[in-house]
């Protein structure tokens, strides 16, 4: 099976005919319609979206089928994924989440940091995370200063550790030490 990638995620039932809230990762949440019908994580059932139109933050959309609240109170918590093949092309710097996990992440020296577990979004930018080979999980800006490489094709990311991260000079005095 191809590799698939969540568009979207299903959410409470919104009405009495069988439409749901439908929360959309894409960057154009009409897009989902343009990829054909939308899988299961599993791959085992298939959603074709019949409506769709746009609200506060979500969608609200009915699939082929789903004509009662029962019906589709079920879906709610169901992602909807697609062939990786079916998406487009990204622009320079632009990237799929999927493409990213499992990349190998070094310093700007070389060094192997770990790999690439996910990247986040809290609402204040891109957060990559790094599972490391050995201690805690980085969690660092998903930007330019602090990832200035990004080689797919080579399976990995240079990062940047910020200075609060590499270590302090040992010698230097902290705040609210005497001098």
């Amino acid at each position: 099976m191809p590799a698939l990638v969540c568009v979207a995620r299903i959410g409470a039932a919104h009405g009495v005919r069988g439409a749901v809230k439908l929360w959309t990762f894409t960057e154009d949440p009409f897009a989902i319609r343009r990829y054909g019908p939308l899988l299961s994580k599993d791959g085992k059932r298939q959603f074709e979206v019949a409506t769709a139109r746009e609200a506060k933050d979500h969608l609200v959309a009915t699939f082929t089928g789903v004509t009662t609240r029962d019906e589709a109170e079920r879906l709610n918590g169901i992602e909807l994924y697609v062939p990786r093949d079916k998406l487009p092309a990204t622009d320079a710097d632009e990237y799929y989440h999927t493409d990213l996990i499992g990349l190998a992440a070094v310093t700007t020296g070389g060094e192997a940091l770990g790999r690439v577990l996910a990247i986040h979004n809290f609402g204040a930018g891109d957060i990559i995370e790094i599972a490391p080979l050995m201690g805690t999980t980085l969690l660092l800006p998903f930007s330019n200063a602090v990832v200035p490489e990004v080689d797919i094709a080579g399976g990995r990311v240079v990062i940047a550790l910020p200075q609060e991260i590499q270590g302090e000079d040992p010698t230097a005095s902290r705040p609210g030490e005497g001098n």
